[in-house]
């Protein structure tokens, strides 16, 4: 079904154009909202990520995954918006930051997965887009800080506080 869409939109194809966005919209959305909390920043994300997407789309060589293909333009199109808008100038080098209180407790295990998330969509801008690069999209901290052009101590500095003030909201849940 994808190979067919696909080669439609390689043709310019309208029609598979539309659905190819009706198909995926939702999850690159997702996508955009783990990066940016605002909804009408995250749509500007998603309609420039698929014109980004089509213009490009002639370059898919067909091996991989097509979603993981796709995940990434939408990724550097959020890590480009967030370097442009510099939420990461405020970042303190993990050198140099105070001690981060580190909480004995788990999280608990009852958060639902939309619970979760919108707890991520809340943390600071600079703590949301290092925890969403390495925890869920994968990057390690020498790669988050080469496309975010900051110190791989800073990556690591605003891993570790994410991770704390999500703890924190997590067990004000319950």
């Amino acid at each position: 079904m994808d190979e067919q869409l696909i080669k439609g939109c390689v043709k310019k194809d309208v029609r598979a154009q539309r659905q190819l966005y009706e198909k995926y919209a939702s999850l690159m959305m997702s996508v955009c909202l783990r990066y940016v909390s605002d909804r009408d920043m995250a749509q500007n994300l998603l309609q420039d990520g698929f014109i980004k997407l089509f213009d490009r789309i002639h370059t898919y060589s067909g091996s991989g995954s097509f979603v993981g293909w796709m995940k990434k333009i939408f990724v550097n199109l959020a890590l480009e918006h967030l370097r442009h808008n510099d939420v990461l100038k405020y970042s303190t080098n993990i050198n140099s930051a105070f001690d981060i209180e580190n909480e004995e407790e788990s999280p608990v295990d009852k958060i639902s997965a939309d619970e979760l998330m919108k707890c991520i969509t809340e943390l600071p801008p600079g703590f949301r887009t290092v925890f969403n690069m390495f925890a869920i999209e994968g990057y390690s901290h020498k790669e988050i800080a080469e496309k975010l052009g900051i110190q791989e101590g800073t990556s690591r500095s605003q891993y570790a506080r994410a991770k704390v003030l999500l703890q924190q909201r997590i067990l004000k849940l319950f």
